[in-house]
């Protein structure tokens, strides 16, 4: 076992033994032996136990039992049964703290391996977005509202095929594995089709047959297509998700909005017509931020939604990953506290085609 005091361990409570031992002590003296403050030297290797690893909480054992010891003869209890039970509740003590703290340390061998599993399961799930694609640049940021976790129900990628650069953005209903567990179904169906289907209709008709023969009851997925080509514009597919939010080359905003209502994958078996698809201009020096509604349903403490069309200025920043990381900080200051859902947002900037040159932005 490893006897490394972890990094976030408070200062406090890693020199609590050393305190507790030394207050104990000078009690001890000032009081003198009537009182009965020699058994709370066990209080050191017990507070050692919480926060130190076993090593660490055996030192801190063998000095508590010498100070009990100088204590107990300075006092003269070894004359009778107090110093010996002394003794043995610090004995005591020590043992019950060296058997918690090797406890913890395979809890946190074992927590550790867990993480190392989830970061491969993010790599193979969520891989990187490549950094250019065609006449793009792309840019992504995740945040997951699960404690610890690095990944959830929120997807994206990018792909570059022979029928032009396409995307997609969902947000699976619910959290947790579940959520995880459907949205590799989708990302696996959008990765395949996305490179076989000609048109971006036929690849939403292969994403809905996908989600519905894995989805049960009522559950769903909101999701948002995009193709962009050689003709300066955008198609959009919309799975009643979000709007994207288009920045032009002056600053402008704008969130293209689809022509009609569509239900989101999973719930096409009941009824309605399938998403229609629309173009938007998408020009050289202008941006497309794709995302999911954790970004734009992030409240702040007086309950105001984060406003995104507000915030698109700090989308000028020259390179797209600092802009991108700057709209998730301030995102994060906005929402003030731990996130409430996940949020994704994936950031494609129109450079030209092949000039080899960046287009300032705004």
């Amino acid at each position: 076992m490893t006897d490394t005091k972890p990094p976030s361990t408070p200062t406090v409570l890693s020199s609590m033994p050393v305190v507790v031992m030394a207050v104990v002590a000078v009690a001890d003296v000032v009081a003198g032996p009537g009182v009965g403050f020699l058994p709370l030297v066990s209080l050191g290797p017990a507070f050692s136990g919480l926060v130190g690893g076993w090593r660490r909480t055996a030192g801190f054992g063998l000095v508590a039992l010498v100070l009990c010891v100088a204590l107990g003869l300075y006092d003269g209890l070894f004359e009778e049964r107090r110093g010996y039970t002394a003794l043995a509740a610090v004995a005591g003590v020590t043992g019950i703290g060296i058997t918690a703290a090797v406890m913890r340390s395979r809890r946190e061998v074992e927590l550790a391996s867990v993480r190392s599993i989830a970061e491969v399961a993010q790599r193979v799930l969520l891989r990187p977005v490549p950094l250019t694609a065609g006449p793009l640049q792309a840019a992504v940021s995740y945040t997951s509202a699960v404690a610890e976790a690095r990944i959830g129900g929120d997807l994206y990628e990018v792909v570059a095929s022979p029928h032009g650069i396409r995307v997609i953005v969902g947000d699976v209903q619910g959290k947790g594995l579940a959520a995880v567990e459907t949205a590799a179904v989708v990302l696996g169906a959008f990765r395949e089709a996305a490179h076989d289907e000609p048109g971006l209709v036929g690849l939403g008709e292969r994403l809905e047959r996908s989600v519905a023969r894995e989805l049960e009851g009522e559950k769903f997925v909101t999701a948002i297509l995009a193709e962009i080509g050689s003709d300066h514009e955008a198609v959009l597919l919309n799975y009643g998700h979000p709007a994207p939010m288009l920045v032009r080359r002056d600053g402008t905003v704008d969130f293209p909005q689809p022509p009609a209502f569509a239900l989101p994958l999973g719930l096409g078996a009941h009824g309605g017509d399938g998403p229609k698809p629309y173009r938007v201009d998408f020009a050289p020096g202008e941006q497309l931020l794709l995302y999911t509604d954790g970004v734009t349903e992030a409240r702040d403490e007086q309950g105001s939604f984060y406003p995104l069309g507000d915030r698109a200025y700090l989308l000028k920043e020259f390179d797209a990953h600092r802009a991108l990381e700057a709209l998730r900080a301030d995102l994060a200051q906005h929402a003030a506290g731990p996130p409430r859902d996940d949020a994704a947002m994936l950031l494609l900037r129109y450079h030209g085609h092949g000039e080899g040159k960046s287009v300032p932005m705004g």
